[in-house]
């Protein structure tokens, strides 16, 4: 007993007592606080989420916008450049399937819209590169990025060739860094513009044999993330950023694409998952799912 009171006593005669117990009453009033302000926060954006769903803000207009859609010649990706040169965008339609990619601009223009195609393997920095300064010289500024590549050879990590491994990630992530670098910074310039990430639910949980995949889709996720933060940071409000997860995945029935959504669901068509996509776009909502 008197050994501990010593100890005490010698713990509060310590010079230094009174500032580590007045460190330790300000991490305790900032824990507080800080718990507080989540509770707050939390409050307020559940609050936020039901008035959103009787009152959605209002959807702008994309009517002599530009759009570039990377990945139109089929499925989703087609059906985007379609509805979005129906609502009077002009339509800049990339696809490394030329044939396919002409049908979409061929169809588009029958409908009297406005479209251009382009021809490019955006998984070559150069070839993105070139793109790039063609369509700023032939079209000008591109205000609306639309990513709906496909999805190539989802298979185990086990025994899927390392070049397949290696395309896949070029193809479903290191693109959009070539993309992203080419027509971001006028966007930022002009204060004006929206990117808009399509991924599947791989990007959210392991999908068993498809490492590959869900490691390129999980960290597209990561990007679309550190892309709004950059764009919250430098306080451009012009400037949005869409991430979209697709359930579940696209896959290739009979050359089109349909969403597979089991039992009494039943299936999902690109036109309708297109329609769902454009209104999260144009409603400016940083994350929706189809």
């Amino acid at each position: 007993m008197a050994s501990h009171t010593t100890s005490i006593l010698s713990n509060v005669l310590n010079p230094l007592f009174p500032f580590k117990m007045l460190l330790r009453g300000y991490s305790l009033c900032v824990l507080m606080v800080d718990t507080v302000w989540v509770i707050i926060n939390a409050i307020y954006a559940v609050m936020q989420a039901v008035y959103e769903v009787f009152r959605p803000p209002p959807m702008k207009s994309v009517e002599n916008e530009t759009a570039l859609v990377v990945g139109s010649g089929r499925g989703v990706g087609r059906e985007i450049a379609i509805q979005l040169a129906y609502l009077g965008a002009r339509v800049v339609c990339v696809d490394h399937n030329e044939c396919n990619n002409n049908k979409t601009v061929a169809y588009i223009k029958r409908k009297s819209g406005s479209a251009l195609s382009y021809t490019c393997d955006i998984t070559k920095k150069e070839n993105v590169d070139n793109l790039a300064e063609q369509i700023k010289h032939e079209v000008g500024f591109v205000s609306m990025v639309f990513y709906c590549c496909g999805i190539p050879s989802p298979r185990s990590l086990m025994t899927q060739p390392p070049q397949d491994i290696h395309d896949t990630l070029d193809l479903t992530l290191t693109s959009y860094f070539w993309i992203i670098d080419n027509f971001m910074p006028e966007m930022k310039a002009r204060n004006h513009g929206h990117i808009v990430a399509l991924t599947s639910v791989a990007g959210l949980s392991y999908i068993k044999h498809q490492m590959p995949l869900s490691v390129a889709q999980f960290a597209v996720q990561g990007l679309a993330e550190s892309l709004m933060e950059d764009l919250r940071i430098n306080k451009i409000n012009g400037v949005h950023v869409t991430l979209t997860h697709i359930y579940p995945f696209i896959v290739e029935d009979s050359s089109e694409l349909r969403m597979k959504i089991p039992s009494y669901f039943g299936t999902i068509t690109p036109s309708k998952a297109a329609n769902s996509i454009l209104e999260s776009v144009l409603r400016n909502y940083p994350e929706a799912s189809v």
